[in-house]
C-alpha cells in the first residue's frame, strides 16, 4: 500500500497488514487500525499475545492434521471417540464446526484443501496419501466425505471414493439440501435437487 502521507507511518503499517488478511479491503483495515489504537495499551498488548501464541503454540496432529497444541491432538487420544469411524474434511476449521453439532464422536482427517485444478492444487497437493495409510493401518470401517458441495468439493469427494472404495472400506457423504427452517418456495433449483436425491424413509 502506498504511503498516502495523511497517516501516521505506524497507523499505515498495521492498515497494510490487516488489508492481507481474507475479506478485510482497506476501509475495514483502517478501521481495525483506528479502533485498536483507542484502545487501552493492555487489550492490545492481549491480542499481540494471542497471536504470537498462535505461532508458537498451535501445531498440526501429526494424526489427523487438525490444529493442536499437543500432537497427536485430544481428539486423536480420546478413548471415548469411535475410530472406526474417520470423517475427512478440507481444512481445519471444518473439524471445529463438525464438533460445535455435538451429533460426531468419530475420528477426522483434515485434507488441507480440496482439488482445484484452477487454483493449481492437484491431489499430490492434499493429505490423501497419509489417508490412505490410515485407512491401511487403523481399519476403519467407514470413512465420511464432508468436502464442501461444490464443485471442488464434489471432484475431491468423487476421487476419494474410488481410491478407498477398492481398500474395502464403506465411504459415505454428507448429506445436503434444505436447511431445518427453510422454505422449500426460496431454495435454488441445485439444493432441492439435492435434497430429493438425499431423500430419506420416515
Amino acid at each position: 500500500m502506498a504511503r498516502s502521507g495523511a497517516l501516521a507511518h505506524p497507523v499505515e503499517v498495521l492498515v497494510n497488514e490487516f488489508s492481507k488478511l481474507p475479506t478485510i479491503g482497506p476501509k475495514t483495515a483502517t478501521r481495525l487500525a483506528f479502533h485498536l489504537l483507542a484502545r487501552p495499551r493492555s487489550d492490545v498488548q492481549a491480542l499481540a499475545d494471542a497471536i504470537i501464541a498462535l505461532k508458537e503454540r498451535v501445531r498440526f496432529c501429526s494424526r489427523c492434521f487438525a490444529i493442536t497444541e499437543e500432537d497427536p491432538c485430544p481428539l486423536c487420544t480420546d478413548p471415548e471417540r469411535d475410530a472406526r469411524v474417520i470423517c475427512v474434511v478440507a481444512e481445519a476449521q471444518d473439524v471445529h464446526a463438525i464438533e460445535r453439532s455435538g451429533a460426531y464422536r468419530g475420528l477426522y482427517h483434515v485434507l488441507g484443501g480440496v482439488i482445484s485444478p484452477m487454483a493449481g492444487i492437484g491431489p499430490e497437493q492434499l493429505r490423501i496419501k497419509e489417508l490412505l495409510e490410515r485407512v491401511r493401518t487403523e481399519h476403519p470401517r467407514e470413512i465420511i466425505v464432508a468436502t464442501d458441495p461444490d464443485t471442488e468439493g464434489e471432484a475431491t469427494a468423487i476421487y476419494l471414493s474410488r481410491l478407498l472404495q477398492p481398500l474395502g472400506v464403506s465411504v459415505t457423504r454428507l448429506a445436503y439440501g434444505l436447511p431445518i427452517g427453510g422454505d422449500v418456495e426460496y431454495a435454488d433449483e441445485l439444493t432441492l435437487a439435492k435434497a430429493l436425491e438425499g431423500r430419506r424413509a420416515m
